[in-house]
């Protein structure tokens, strides 16, 4: 039994791992993409039209081929942490600094958009 165990075991972590600059396993983008059509969460949504998405919203840009608009999924990061950095007059919320989505819920965000 254990020996199975040992066996099994790097086959279930990299099935759990997401790969840093390549596609995403699939557990990862579903949790990114709920997080983002949330209506109690990310809700962009109401602002954004997105792939799949129910009801979008036309104040924001579409969000598709993020990876033409943004260098790296780092400056996609911050500007869904507070956009009012690179845009004073912006009206959409700051979920970083308001601490609306974790750390680690805009960084699965951040992994599900970029991969659309």
């Amino acid at each position: 039994m254990k020996r199975l165990l040992l066996l099994a075991l790097p086959l279930m972590l990299s099935a759990c791992a997401a790969e840093r600059d390549g596609a995403l396993t699939e557990p990862a983008q579903l949790d990114g993409k709920q997080l983002a059509f949330s209506r109690n969460k990310g809700n962009c949504l109401a602002c954004h039209v997105i792939a799949d998405g129910e009801s979008p919203g036309n104040i924001g840009p579409r969000l598709q081929s993020l990876a033409s608009r943004f260098a790296n999924k780092q400056q996609l990061r911050e500007q869904i942490w507070d956009a009012r950095q690179f845009n004073p007059e912006t009206s959409m919320p700051p979920f970083g600094t308001h601490h609306i989505l974790s750390p680690t819920e805009i960084d699965a965000v951040v992994d599900y958009l970029w991969g659309l």
